[in-house]
């Protein structure tokens, strides 16, 4: 009887014991999804800022958003979702609202903010064009706006506790090619400079940018490259010869990237710790650039919604060339990756090797910060 006894309770702590293990199993994707996510950069991951401002730099009508779930423009420079969001859903977090929607208040504070601007770059000068967008630095003092706001509603310590467990994500540098130095013949940055000393000023500033993110508690931050600016349809439709990616920007992008992951590493080294990780935007995308049909496209050259050669002349407006299917399509428009692409590459964020992602990718990022 007396073994009986011990039999059931050692079975009732083995079930016990079960019951614990499968309840953590359950519970850790909703201790994750407790993360706060924050966005800065431009039209890549831009999720409406610029909805609220009088910029000609906007995507709130149709066909934009015509593949997400409500088929509405949201100011998303995709069809459907973009890179924020597909990260958001990676980590098991809702997506991020843009920071001037007055939306975001009160508990949705607490899931992170978008801050990011469509024209924007890491000059300041970058995009005047456009008017008004919210240029990195004025990112940045929202950022620290939001932190205040934060403050009121949990506290400070708290507040500094979820942002230095925060995932940030920045996205800087394209528009300071195509439309800044390249925007038009002789434009003052190329007269001013030439483009490897413009490449050695973009990094230096970028640098101020990135130790201002730091002060400011940042403490897990994704940077992307640029992508291969020569290769999009607008660039095509105005620069290529047969097709083939336009040289010049091609060799922008090489001078800038190296320098870029250096300087991430330099800046890790300075901190003592891997706090800056640098996403290789430029292979993620020149995979299926270079090899369409291999990763489910019909073409990496001309865009889905546009006009001219390769859909990349103007705007994608209603009055565009619309694709069927999107899926099919590497580019959206002459500038910005369908959602589909958008999955490939976030695919590469979260399991990618290093080719992809250093020093780690995105899962081993989760992992580790998921013991601390």
């Amino acid at each position: 009887m007396e073994q009986n006894n011990k039999s059931l309770v050692s079975s009732k702590f083995l079930c016990l014991c079960l019951l614990i293990t499968l309840i953590s199993i359950i519970v850790a994707p909703q201790a994750e999804a407790a993360r706060a996510f924050f966005v800065f950069g431009d039209s890549l991951v831009d999720n409406g800022n610029n909805n609220f401002l009088a910029t000609t730099a906007r995507a709130d009508s149709y066909p934009y958003g015509i593949d997400s779930a409500s088929h509405r423009a949201s100011g998303r420079f995709s069809n459907g979702l973009n890179m924020p969001d597909l990260i958001s859903e990676k980590i098991g977090s809702e997506p991020t609202l843009p920071y001037l929607s007055p939306q975001l208040n009160g508990e949705r504070l607490l899931v992170g903010a978008n801050f990011a601007s469509a024209g924007i770059g890491i000059l300041n000068d970058t995009g005047i064009q456009f008017i008004n967008i919210i240029r990195i630095t004025e990112q940045l003092a929202y950022f620290k706006q939001y932190q205040q706001r934060v403050s009121a509603l949990i506290g400070e310590e708290q507040t500094r506790n979820l942002v230095n467990k925060a995932l940030v994500l920045i996205t800087l540098g394209g528009n300071d090619f195509v439309n800044n130095y390249y925007l038009v013949p002789f434009s003052a940055r190329s007269r001013e400079y030439a483009l490897p000393d413009y490449v050695v000023f973009l990094i230096s500033e970028y640098r101020k940018i990135l130790a201002n993110l730091y002060e400011l508690g940042a403490r897990r931050v994704l940077v992307t490259g640029t992508g291969p600016l020569g290769c999009v349809p607008a660039e095509l439709a105005m620069h290529s010869q047969n097709g083939e990616c336009a040289t010049e920007l091609q060799r922008a992008v090489n001078l800038f990237n190296p320098q870029l992951v250096q300087l991430l590493h330099e800046l890790n080294t300075q901190i003592g710790s891997d706090v800056f990780i640098s996403a290789n935007a430029f292979t993620m995308h020149l995979d299926f650039v270079s090899n369409p049909q291999a990763y489910g496209f019909v073409t990496s050259k001309v865009a889905c919604c546009g006009q001219g050669a390769y859909n990349g002349i103007g705007l994608c407006t209603p009055a565009s060339n619309l694709c069927p299917n999107r899926d099919l399509y590497a580019f959206w428009d002459p500038f910005h990756p369908s959602e589909r692409a958008n999955r490939l590459i976030v695919d590469k964020f979260m399991t990618g090797s290093t080719e992809y992602m250093h020093p780690m990718n995105l899962s081993t990022i989760i992992a580790l910060d998921s013991t601390t």
